[in-house]
């Protein structure tokens, strides 16, 4: 079949045709691989929803891409430039809490920027992102609810289906990650 028309055929099928099935523990690898269509006890939501949420300014957002650490030993005077993160405007940016198993030192740090997010109520509504197809947004959410957050929504499409529908990106800085 020509790459065209399994693309336009592959288009039509819903997300949950090719999405992978939920698992009951942590994505412990290959964090970028298609995501399951669900996620128990969040709701899942798409740009369009996503929006609507951010609109009311009631939703806490955290973004979770994680940021690679500045290599240890550069020679002296070598310049070291982080990677610029584009993400939602007013979002939390706490890298590396997405993992599948996380030091304690970032269970701490995750707790304490939801904290912050969400000024300490667990009840207050808080959505999870990354990149399309990336586990590390799923892995976060779920853990906040482990935490007892009760209510969380997860968007798979992250910041690629957020940008998709053109709406507003700003660059932001991630939280001080423990040392």
């Amino acid at each position: 079949m020509p790459r065209l028309a399994v693309w336009a055929f592959g288009a039509l099928l819903p997300f949950a045709a090719w999405a992978a099935d939920e698992p009951a523990e942590y994505r412990m690898d290959e964090f970028r691989a298609p995501v399951p269509a669900t996620l128990a006890g969040a709701t899942v939501v798409g740009p369009e929803t996503a929006y609507d949420l951010w609109q009311t300014g009631q939703v806490a957002f955290v973004d979770v891409l994680p940021q690679a650490p500045k290599p240890a030993g550069l020679p002296e005077g070598t310049i070291w430039h982080e990677k610029k993160r584009n993400s939602i405007p007013g979002t939390i940016w706490l890298p590396n809490v997405g993992y599948g198993a996380l030091a304690e030192s970032y269970h701490a740090y995750f707790r304490e920027g939801l904290s912050k997010a969400t000024s300490g109520d667990m009840d207050h509504p808080v959505l999870f992102f990354c990149l399309e197809d990336c586990w590390m947004s799923w892995n976060a959410a779920k853990r906040a609810l482990e935490y007892g957050y009760t209510t969380v929504y997860w968007l798979p499409e992250g910041t690629d289906g957020w940008a998709l529908w053109d709406y507003p990106l700003e660059e932001v800085k991630p939280e001080p990650e423990p040392k």
